[in-house]
């Protein structure tokens, strides 16, 4: 072996947003980096796809129809994510100044599904409501009585008012001894204001984080209501290109700062010194554009595709599957005045179910569609041998349909949080409709190589 062939500090395999922000982070620490990816295209599992490389992906062989216009019109994201204003990965943005490279806009509004009458779901039987965003869209919002308004009011004001500092402001309330449900029982909620606040304000996917501390739920409507009004008037904000500008800008800034990246080339193997820690790896595609026989390194660091791929044991295990449905459409969804960006978020106890179901629609507004075209992704956490099936609910909302995309994916988790062995892989992206887990595996990852917390204080604004 060569001794004067480059030893790189880390390794990165995939550019998924998790990948590309490490990538982007270690670089600014001043490490040696390589990324590579098999894939065409960035972005991993948050890519956005024009319309030759989304139907070569969904419809090999076959030709996108003509009515949908220019291919490079379109960036079609293959999950249905979005930012909280006031979240982490907006702060990590504004740090790394890779916000510099995007444009935003912010979704135009979120609503909330609430059945009609109480009992088994049937067609037609619910109906989508606005998520107030300000004082007076509360008041107007049939989501509640007058008297459960007040009720609510009274409990939100807890919150704003809550100081985990300040025992005055807690009202004998010890949220870190009592559960989710007991402070909603405390201000005497109805079931469908508790759908509404824990599944559409503090996110929550299904009904398990009753049972949690009810810090929990403080801090998490604290997040959505600190979103609200700090780049318009909606908690949620999203790239105009897609999601896959995200990679591609992290991806950028790692290049500046001295990152070699690769793409469509794929691994072959893992290298292993005596220790068992990894110190390389071999890749064809490497070797024919560089002429090296193995890339020496440190560290890996990979999504879990390539965890499967390596047949590395031991470091990732499956806890389910998500069903997600791209649709196109040619008209914006119905019942919510015509906006053309809209989060709808289906409460499982609307609909019987053990997990919420998630409506993502954008538009020519975001450059992500030819004009005249709407973008739906659905989504949710599989429950039966049919997932389509589960989608059905979500479907009467958005119908009718131009096409549809089926996926049905694995949710992989890391099982290796020692990792001994110097490789760091990440978990698939959760069901949520936004990326503060996904955040915080980035922040995790960071702590354990770099020994540091990420510093997201005194971060100077980004108009």
């Amino acid at each position: 072996m060569d001794p004067q062939e480059p030893v790189y500090d880390v390794v990165v395999f995939g550019t998924g947003l998790i990948e590309c922000i490490l990538s982007g982070l270690l670089s600014m620490e001043g490490k040696k980096v390589f990324h590579m990816d098999r894939n065409s295209y960035y972005g991993g599992e948050s890519a956005s796809l024009n319309l030759i490389n989304f139907w070569k992906l969904f419809k090999p062989g076959q030709q996108f129809p003509e009515q949908l216009g220019q291919y490079n019109n379109w960036n079609i994201d293959l999950i249905p994510k979005l930012f909280m204003a006031d979240g982490q990965l907006v702060k990590i943005l504004l740090k790394t100044n890779v916000a510099h490279y995007l444009e935003w806009k912010a979704i135009d509004g979120t609503y909330v599904f609430q059945k009609k009458e109480p009992g088994f779901l049937n067609k037609g039987d619910g109906k989508i409501e606005k998520v107030p965003a300000t004082a007076l869209e509360a008041l107007q919002s049939d989501l509640m009585s007058m008297f459960e308004k007040a009720r609510c009011q009274k409990f939100l004001s807890y919150i704003s008012n809550y100081q985990a500092s300040n025992p005055q402001t807690h009202e004998g309330l010890n949220l870190n001894q009592i559960s989710c449900a007991q402070l909603l029982q405390n201000f005497e909620l109805e079931p469908n204001t508790i759908d509404f606040i824990g599944h559409a304000v503090a996110l929550y996917s299904n009904d398990s984080f009753l049972d949690e501390p009810a810090i929990q739920i403080v801090e998490k409507i604290k997040l959505y209501v600190d979103s609200i009004g700090r780049f318009g008037d909606s908690p949620f904000i999203y790239p105009i290109y897609g999601l896959g500008c995200i990679a591609e800008g992290f991806c950028r800034m790692a290049a500046i700062n001295g990152d070699t990246i690769m793409i469509n080339a794929d691994l072959d193997e893992l290298l292993f010194d005596g220790d068992g820690k990894v110190c390389g790896f071999k890749s064809q595609k490497v070797k024919e554009l560089m002429g090296l026989e193995q890339i020496k390194c440190k560290m890996i660091i990979a999504d879990p595709s390539y965890a499967l791929k390596a047949n590395i044991p031991n470091k990732v295990k499956s806890i389910g599957k998500i069903v997600r449905c791209i649709c196109i459409l040619n008209h914006p969804i119905a019942n919510t005045k015509n906006i053309p960006s809209v989060q709808i978020i289906i409460p499982q106890r609307q609909t019987g179910r053990k997990n919420d179901i998630y409506v993502m629609m954008i538009s020519d507004v975001h450059q992500v569609c030819q004009k005249g075209y709407f973008i739906a992704i659905l989504s949710t956490n599989v429950e039966t041998n049919n997932p389509e099936q589960e989608l059905e609910p979500a479907f009467e909302i958005v119908e009718p349909i131009l096409e549809k995309f089926i996926t049905v994916s694995d949710v992989y988790v890391s099982t290796d949080n020692e990792s001994q062995d110097n490789i760091f892989i990440s978990s698939s992206f959760d069901p949520q409709s936004h990326f503060e887990a996904e955040t915080q595996q980035v922040l995790n990852a960071y702590k354990k190589i770099t020994g540091k917390e990420l510093d997201l204080t005194n971060l100077k604004d980004d108009q």
